[in-house]
């Protein structure tokens, strides 16, 4: 189970491959979309070309659902929804029943003394509030306590039973992501195994039960360590998120601020489920073998039962405030030189996100512009890349490079600046344009091939706010012209609308050396296998290496052959972590 944070049509938008002479075969997804009794949306797609099932549902709520106080509490749910039900991952529930209202006793009392160590901290009279010699006496005596209640509940629960029922009956590839927009779940599972389906994931959403909750927690703050604290510029990556939105709730990461995540209750959780995991919010969707009427049949038996909820989850309204001023974030790190440059742009289906889109694609990779101008040409970095955004609520676009040895950030900056600027005068040459275009086409066509990637790019339209996006996106971005392009670039990349972050090598740390292995990875899957070999590097849970090994291997069977090498770097690093880890 992971969270992630994805740029919109890197993953979503079913096309069709476009040919030298620009003609366009569409090839739209045949969706049948219906709306059960008591909210749930339902989209299906027949596919009886393999004998499975690739389901899944979304919930309309991420991170920007929440709020200062409870930052964390989507992704923490992503984890709490696998722990069962009454009848699923406990050897008694009536204990275990007895066991979560005594922890919630004792935690209410921890949270009494947890308060009296704020107050002490904020007068000075403690200086950490995180060290064992901050706590008051009665908070070490009821730790001591609720110790014993979790190793209670652990002696009566059944340890991922949830997932061990659906791999008996060969389901696989089951896992989940929160992003800021959305949290997903999803599987894939034989064709005669659908009504499994559907009673799995209809009792999960009907009667949870979110035991071990408060050590779950404490394995979300790990997990936070791991991916953020513990990478070379993740910590920095953060607190510059946070610099480049003002008002928005983008501005606090998915996983959630590390003074959140140990003080949200199971009461906050409840009432968190409640408001955003009604029918109304939603949407399950099923791709493969199965006909329309008899998943209709099933999702109204099993789906049907769960109670409408009682008041809509509300939208977010708050707005980002228009940027006055440029704004800069220098940074020493463990890591070589980079400079990254941030302007805000446009949400999920605005009608500049297209031409953005198309923007991003001239600049990425070994043949876009960036790597011929900054590594090939002028030869100050070593890699570059570009990323638009366009998230549910509001979007960004960044470009960046890594500075070379001997070259200055100052250097790298101008030269991205000046790439930019050809963009806002000129025209790009029709050849050029037609190539990425072409090249959009071609790369969306192929997500058509299995059902899990049509799932996924479901899941991701129907998150960041309309599903039909897969069958009308590609005809928007076949019509973006160079015009449009260099619009977009006058209209946002604007001074007082970028946000700039400067990485400086600290003081003592040697420059990187490249791992072999990253041999053949573009600027950009270098960039991400370096964060994930980090976190690898500091992940020392045997058993969860093994289960991410199972789901990577899973889902390299159906990758997109561009994506293919980094997927391979992730599988072979976690089987030398699993390696390192068996030999202690």
């Amino acid at each position: 189970m992971t969270f992630i944070h994805l740029s919109l049509r890197s993953v979503v938008s079913a096309v069709c491959f476009v040919t030298a002479t620009s003609r366009l075969w569409a090839q739209q997804i045949p969706v049948v979309e219906t709306t059960l009794p008591n909210g749930f949306k339902l989209l299906m797609v027949e596919r009886r070309g393999e004998p499975r099932i690739s389901g899944g549902w979304v919930a309309h709520v991420g991170s920007a659902n929440e709020r200062p106080g409870i930052t964390g509490i989507a992704h923490l749910f992503e984890h709490m929804m696998f722990k069962g039900t009454p009848t699923l991952g406990t050897k008694d529930a009536k204990k275990d029943m007895e066991i979560i209202l005594e922890q919630e006793r004792v935690r209410d009392e921890m949270r009494l003394e947890e308060a009296k160590m704020r107050t002490a901290l904020r007068r000075g009279a403690i200086t950490e509030i995180t060290s064992p010699e901050a706590k008051t006496p009665r908070l070490k005596e009821l730790e001591v306590n609720f110790k014993k209640l979790i190793e209670a509940q652990r002696e009566s629960s059944v340890k991922n039973e949830f997932d061990r029922i659906y791999t008996t009956a060969g389901a696989s590839g089951m896992n989940a992501f929160t992003s800021e927009d959305m949290t997903a779940y999803f599987i894939s599972v034989p064709a005669n195994k659908l009504e499994l389906w559907m009673w799995m994931e209809s009792e999960r959403l009907l009667r949870p039960v979110f035991r071990e909750f408060y050590s779950e927690r404490d394995v979300v703050f790990e997990e936070r360590r791991m991916r953020t604290d513990s990478t070379p510029t993740g910590k920095f990556a953060e607190q510059f998120n946070a610099l480049f939105w003002d008002a928005h709730p983008y501005h606090w990461p998915v996983i959630g601020w590390p003074s959140d995540i140990p003080a949200i209750s199971k009461k906050q959780a409840d009432e968190f489920f409640a408001l955003y995991y009604q029918p109304q919010n939603i949407t399950l969707i099923l791709v493969g073998d199965f006909q329309v009427a008899d998943a209709k049949k099933l999702a109204t038996d099993y789906f049907g039962r769960i109670p409408r909820g009682k008041q809509p989850a509300p939208e977010v309204t708050t707005l980002e405030i228009p940027s006055v001023g440029e704004k800069r974030y220098y940074a020493e790190a463990e890591t070589n030189p980079q400079v990254e440059i941030h302007w805000r742009t446009v949400g999920f289906g605005h009608r500049d996100s297209y031409a953005l889109e198309v923007l991003q694609q001239l600049l990425l990779g070994r043949t876009g512009r960036l790597y011929k101008a900054l590594v090939l040409g002028k030869q100050v970095a070593t890699e570059a890349f570009a990323q638009q955004d366009s998230r549910k609520w509001a979007g960004a676009f960044a470009v960046g490079a890594e500075v070379k040895e001997g070259k200055t950030p100052l250097e790298v900056e101008q030269a991205l600046e000046e790439e930019i600027g050809r963009i806002k005068v000129g025209d790009v040459p029709a050849e050029e344009l037609q190539k990425v275009k072409n090249n959009f086409a071609a790369a969306e066509y192929r997500k058509l091939s299995a059902n899990m990637p049509i799932l996924f790019q479901l899941i991701f339209n129907e998150g960041l706010g309309d599903w039909r996006e897969v069958n009308t996106g590609g005809a928007q971005i076949q019509a973006v012209t160079s015009a449009d392009i260099r619009n977009v670039a006058v209209d946002y990349f604007k001074k007082e609308n970028r946000a700039v972050a400067v990485y400086t090598r600290k003081a003592g740390a040697v420059a990187d050396t490249e791992d072999p292995d990253m041999s053949g990875l573009t600027p950009e899957q270098k960039s991400a296998a370096r964060q994930i070999a980090a976190a690898l590097r500091a992940d020392t849970g045997l058993e969860g290496m093994k289960q991410k090994l199972a789901q990577m291997e899973t889902a390299l069977a159906s990758a997109d052959p561009k994506k293919q090498p980094l997927q391979k770097f992730i599988v072979k690093k976690i089987r030398e972590r699993i390696s390192q880890l068996g030999a202690k």
